[in-house]
């Protein structure tokens, strides 16, 4: 069974890049592929992002103001693989966990750690989306360039 999964991963275009991400395995992406389908059917990634059920809303009535969170509707174990993997991203991928440490530990606007690792979950559905779409190599100091204040010090640690 394993075999036949691994023989069908193999053939799926942006595969090779996306286990090259360190912390991502087979299990991840074909677990990926089995709930998203075909991820070039898809014209923009906040799509994926809302059939996982990670889109945010607010829960308000009349003048009340609740909390943001994330929708829930949507594929739940799809959701759950992502969260896991991303338990294991910011672990074991020095990119995910500078990110993280960044989101929970800016100055304004600091996340707590479940939702820092909701926006990783984006994050890691955007990074499979544009590798399917375009099959390049990820990049981790691409990827921390988003951040000025990591930006910033990665630049000053290349110039010595």
């Amino acid at each position: 069974m394993d075999g036949k999964i691994d023989y069908l991963i193999d053939e799926i275009p942006g595969v090779a890049q996306m286990l090259a991400i360190k912390g991502v395995g087979r299990d991840t992406v074909a677990g990926f592929f089995a709930e998203v389908g075909d991820p070039r059917e898809y014209t923009h990634p906040r799509q994926i992002i809302k059939l996982a059920g990670l889109s945010l809303k607010e829960n308000t009535s009349g003048k009340h103001k609740g909390k943001t969170t994330i929708s829930k509707r949507g594929r739940k174990k799809l959701r759950a693989l992502l969260f896991r993997v991303c338990m294991i991203l910011v672990a074991k991928n020095s990119a995910f966990k500078a990110l993280h440490a960044y989101f929970t530990q800016r100055p304004d606007n600091p996340l707590k750690k479940m939702q820092s690792l909701i926006a990783l979950c984006n994050k890691l559905i955007r990074i499979f989306f544009s590798i399917s779409k375009k099959q390049f190599e990820f990049s981790e100091e691409k990827m921390l360039k988003d951040i000025p204040h990591l930006a910033g010090s990665k630049k000053a640690e290349l110039a010595t």
